[in-house]
């Protein structure tokens, strides 16, 4: 029995990267005292989302990775507790800039890094300004603590995202997040839908999902805003949730797995024995294709 505790921290940002450095690790420290081992915080958690915006001057947010203030400072917070903890930072690697999730071990050592795939392009979330796709690809890390996944934002819409980790032996899926309203339709509340797809991912290759969201309001430089809905959560194998935010409001969540139980789950649900990679070549097209081009040919 490989018992191992997951949280999932909700938080909202300020303005200035030392006030979220510090709110951040208040609540990292409580998860810990809660006895959890892995801990996710929100995405780009140094700073309110300035996404909503197209403004040159906030590239100058992206650092390089060596020697970056923050992950220094979270690097040191991991190995005085004992837990995995990624970060979710703004990079810089020449020309490039990426949405960067460096992944801390429970030693303080870095593992390597995640850089985000899909990257959103839409009013109020403007990633591709600021953002290159990443290039690293989907990576499963085998931690002190367990073998976790981790996917940011955008990509937790994407089930081949999910099914890659897996495959290289995730055991727990974790996704870093920023959502909310939609600038266009201030009606349209996604919430249920976000937390649904990330479900669906736990319920298809049966691990736990944990999820980590900010909340709150934050003002664009024009009329443009977003309310961050929070309702971070975690699941189970079969997709169903186990703990569940408010959409206000700062809290950790845990909860508590059995990583040798779920592994024998999903041996004895032969998901991953009955697969059929060689008919799966339409997903590896854009346009489903699964040979040359006919014109006409769907």
């Amino acid at each position: 029995m490989r018992n191992v505790t997951v949280a999932s921290v909700q938080m909202s940002m300020a303005d200035d990267v030392a006030t979220n450095v510090a709110a951040a690790e208040a609540l990292i420290r409580d998860a810990a005292g809660r006895g959890a081992q892995i801990v996710l915080i929100p995405e780009l958690f140094e700073g309110r989302y300035f996404c909503i915006d197209q403004l040159p001057e906030h590239f100058e947010r992206a650092r390089p990775l060596d020697g970056h203030p923050t992950v220094e400072h979270f690097r040191s917070v991991a190995s005085e507790l004992g837990i995995v903890l990624p970060i979710n930072v703004y990079e810089r690697a020449g020309q490039a800039t990426f949405n960067t999730v460096v992944m801390i071990d429970a030693d303080g050592s870095v593992l390597g890094t995640y850089r985000k795939s899909h990257i959103p392009d839409g009013p109020g979330y403007t990633e591709k300004y600021y953002f290159n796709p990443g290039d690293t690809g989907f990576r499963a890390w085998d931690t002190r603590h367990g073998v976790v996944g981790i996917a940011i934002c955008w990509d937790q819409w994407f089930p081949e995202a999910a099914r890659c980790m897996a495959l290289q032996g995730a055991e727990v899926l974790l996704y870093p997040t920023a959502i909310g309203s939609e600038p266009p339709d201030p009606s349209w509340d996604s919430r249920d839908h976000w937390q649904r797809v990330m479900q669906g991912h736990s319920a298809a290759n049966l691990m736990p999902v944990v999820a980590a969201n900010r909340f709150g309001l934050e003002q664009g430089a024009a009329d443009r805003a977003i309310t961050f809905y929070g309702s971070s959560f975690i699941t189970d194998l079969t997709g169903a949730k186990v703990a569940e935010a408010g959409r206000e409001g700062d809290e950790v969540l845990t909860a508590t797995f059995d990583l040798d139980g779920l592994r024998n789950r999903r041996n004895g649900w032969g998901l991953f024995r009955d697969r059929r990679p060689d008919l799966y070549g339409p997903i590896t097209t854009l346009d489903g294709s699964t040979g040359p081009r006919t014109p006409g040919a769907r």
